[in-house]
């Protein structure tokens, strides 16, 4: 396997050579002209367009040239299919902006072979340590290019001959009065303006028009009289998974017009739709606030959809905020130059969503990532210190673990383990806290007490990488300081598998009337347990069964559960209470049998979908009377737990909507053998299958019984058990 990979490196760096040699083409006729009276470019222009395109030419002339006798060793056939191809019949297809892209792109593509031949190497090779090194320089060079912007590839000339260069510019929601708004920011490096980009009439070009502006000498982030919550409107859930469903659905029909290669009208009218649907899912999904306030008090908010970018916004403003000492005012023209100039600066030129992807390009993992965060380095001073974790879901950031605060050290050592549930993920963000536990010298921001943030960082969830089963280690540098973190993924179509009943001893992966039966009990005692543990003291934890606990506390739960060891009270109350919420997610997930059961579930399925009310209520009441005892007790027990954690949402931000999102497919998604989910490994779970009518009609099933006021039992029988405190 490293011979291939090997093979594949001299074939893609003979490739590269051939897009070096077509830029090095036009290159020199362009150098002698720009000596001449007539010149196409000037020699300045050149050097930045054809930057170091000769020595990289060279370096990999060099490394090719080397390589090539070491693989020709090894197979004479391999080579001969390198050799056999002519030097530019790759280049000749390349446009030149495809072309110039092409040595940055080049990075990108040479970190991912790293990870495949470090995969494919002993760790007793001598050349294990120098792959490791060359990985490391070159995920640090893409994680510079991430957390740096460039600041001098756009700029503008201002009066007395100065530049105004554009630093960062991005897609954001600005609250107006208590409405969301869609707005274009610009960072330049003496001013911040937000501008509004005007929709296009009778075929004219793109235009802005600018709202406001504050120059960086002017710009703060808090004032000390700001203390209160700021009060933000919220789309209902059910609104943003309606968006998703529409995203996913408008993008499998697009997907479906390129394979039948149907005309461009299609496709333009699909694309728009799915713009709209995209536009409105940005307008309402962030709800973070930045604040940001002039010298006069005039204050501005934008919402954002997680912490890291509420800090790379505030990093950069203040960074460039040191070089900035004159205030100053624009005049209606000035203002208006600068705003004609974003069409040409903008580096953002559409939402950073779905539509802009390439019809090849992975729409992201679907399944379980477990990620294993070890340790930090490069501390310069002893801190208490905890990592969370974030990754996307159409392309919106939410925050999903939390490590344990390690206290006051420079190299803490949390070797934590956490199970992430994927929906189309690209990407996964890491940010290191210092916890502080002075009330009096908390940060105040944003009217919300704050953990300062030390460090952050993120890594592309590459499906290459993390399609084997075993744990890839890699390291997330940021700011100085180094995390190393171990990941493993689990596809879809092997995480969403019930096993079959095991032994009846424990409860995990047991029948859940093996379990009460054994214990003489109506609801399991796992069940109760946590629950208890959970209202005693969870019910105000922000995300509480959304956020991951860690994987080891839950194994050593799971553990305990299944041993009947009687110390697992006095284990769960030194536990943190997200692990505890994960083992009870986990119980259910490992049923063999669904709590809604199989038989029942095309039933519960096809009465959620009943337009007639009366006839629904009917027959989903009929239904949950139909389960066997065992399970509708658990379940009632379970779904007064529910309501009781939505009665507090404004502190826990867990709506009855989020909690039928976690619970739903859990309690009702079927054993395998009547699943219709996928489980070919060699098909792609694609964005529609994420969202598919089927995980969504389990989601509604549950959230209908949590909405229900009351659940009448008319049968005298029914009447007895559901009142029963004999639990």
């Amino acid at each position: 396997m490293r011979k291939r990979v090997l093979s594949g490196i001299l074939a893609s760096e003979e490739t590269y050579l051939s897009h070096l040699e077509a830029l090095l083409l036009p290159m020199k006729p362009l150098k002698a002209a720009a000596t001449t009276s007539q010149p196409v470019l000037t020699v300045q222009q050149i050097e930045t367009i054809f930057f170091k395109v000769p020595e990289l030419y060279e370096i990999h002339k060099e490394f090719y040239d080397s390589l090539l006798p070491r693989v020709q060793q090894w197979s004479h056939h391999q080579l001969a299919l390198v050799n056999n191809r002519p030097l530019c019949v790759f280049s000749s297809v390349l446009s030149l902006p495809a072309l110039l892209y092409k040595p940055v792109d080049r990075v990108t593509r040479s970190t991912l072979v790293l990870h495949d031949l470090l995969k494919h190497t002993p760790s007793s090779h001598p050349d294990y340590p120098l792959l490791q090194d060359a990985l490391r320089i070159s995920q640090n060079f893409l994680s510079s290019i991430n957390e740096e912007s460039t600041p001098r590839r756009q700029s503008m000339t201002v009066k007395k001959g100065e530049n105004r260069q554009l630093l960062k510019d991005s897609f954001m929601v600005e609250l107006v009065e208590g409405a969301r708004k869609l707005r274009h920011v610009f960072l330049f490096t003496d001013l911040l303006l937000c501008a509004k980009l005007k929709k296009q009439i009778g075929g004219k070009s793109q235009q802005y028009d600018s709202k406001w502006y504050i120059p960086l000498s002017d710009l703060n982030f808090q004032t000390a009289e700001e203390s209160e919550p700021l009060p933000i409107p919220q789309a209902p859930d059910e609104e943003l998974d309606a968006i998703k469903i529409k995203i996913s659905s408008l993008r499998s029909e697009i997907q479906r017009e390129r394979r039948a290669n149907k005309g461009s009208k299609v496709m333009e009218r699909l694309k728009k739709k799915l713009s709209e649907q995209e536009s409105l899912l940005l307008l309402n999904s962030p709800n973070m606030p930045l604040r940001v306030h002039n010298r006069n008090g005039k204050s501005y908010v934008f919402l954002i959809s997680s912490d890291y970018e509420r800090a790379e916004w505030k990093e950069v403003i203040r960074e460039q905020q040191k070089k900035c000492f004159k205030t100053f005012s624009l005049t209606s023209m000035e203002l208006q130059m600068l705003t004609n100039s974003c069409l040409k600066l903008q580096t953002v030129h559409q939402l950073p969503l779905t539509v802009n992807k390439d019809e090849d390009e992975s729409t992201g993992l679907y399944g379980f990532l477990n990620v294993i965060v070890h340790s930090a380095s490069g501390l310069k001073q002893s801190l208490n210190l905890y990592c969370t974790l974030e990754v996307d879901s159409f392309s919106i950031f939410v925050n999903k673990a939390k490590t344990r605060v390690y206290r006051y050290t420079t190299e803490p050592k949390w070797n934590e383990e956490f199970e992430i549930e994927l929906e189309g993920s690209q990407t996964l963000r890491l940010l290191c806290y210092e916890k502080s536990y002075n009330k009096a010298k908390m940060n105040k921001e944003d009217g919300e007490s704050t953990d300062r943030i030390m460090g952050k960082g993120q890594i592309a969830l590459d499906p290459q990488m993390l399609q084997g089963k075993d744990w890839q280690r890699t390291v997330i540098p940021m700011n100085g300081i180094e995390v190393k973190i171990s990941m493993k993924f689990t596809s879809r179509e092997f995480s969403l598998k019930r096993m079959p009943p095991r032994k009846p001893m424990g409860v995990f992966g047991v029948n859940i009337s093996t379990v009460t039966k054994r214990e003489r009990s109506k609801v399991p005692y796992i069940v109760r347990q946590c629950l208890e543990e959970i209202e005693r003291r969870g019910m105000e934890e922000v995300g509480i069964y959304r956020v991951s606990g860690v994987a080891t506390d839950i194994q050593a739960l799971k553990t305990a559960f299944d041993t009947n060891n009687k110390d697992v009270s006095v284990m769960m109350s030194e536990m943190d209470v997200n692990a505890i919420a994960g083992t009870l997610k986990l119980y259910f997930r490992e049923l063999p049998e669904p709590l809604f059961t199989d038989e029942l579930y095309p039933n519960f399925a096809g009465g959620i979908a009943l337009s007639d009310s009366v006839a629904k209520e009917s027959c989903m009441l009929n239904l949950l009377l139909s389960l066997p005892e065992p399970n509708l007790v658990t379940f009632l027990f379970l779904l007064d737990h529910l309501k009781r954690i939505a009665e507090k949402e404004s502190v826990n931000k867990m709506s009855l909507h989020n909690l039928a999102t976690v619970f739903g497919p859990t309690l009702l998604r079927p054993a395998e053998k009547d699943s219709k989910i996928p489980t070919n490994p060699t098909q792609p779970i694609t964005m529609g299958d994420s969202w598919s009518l089927e995980v969504m009609s389990q989601v509604q099933v549950l959230l209908y019984f949590l909405q229900l006021e009351t659940i009448p039992t008319p049968d005298s029988k029914r009447q007895s058990i559901l009142f029963s405190t004999e639990v």
